[in-house]
């Protein structure tokens, strides 16, 4: 897997997945909070399928 996901892309992908699974089990939002579990792990692998599919890479090119 090719890198896709950069810098603050990444950073907000992480933080809004630990939101939303520490609502889940703290009890303040119902299942549909599970879907964090999704940008939570794009985040850490730095890869987003979606992205791929678009075209999309938020990730800086190494020179």
């Amino acid at each position: 897997m090719k890198r896709n996901v950069g810098g603050i892309d990444k950073m907000a992908r992480i933080i809004l997945g630990a939101v939303l699974i520490g609502l889940v089990l703290a009890g303040n939002i119902g299942v549909w909070g599970w879907i964090g579990v999704v940008p939570l792990a794009t985040g850490l692998l730095n890869f987003c399928p979606a992205y791929k599919l678009l075209g999309i890479n938020t990730c800086k090119l190494r020179q």
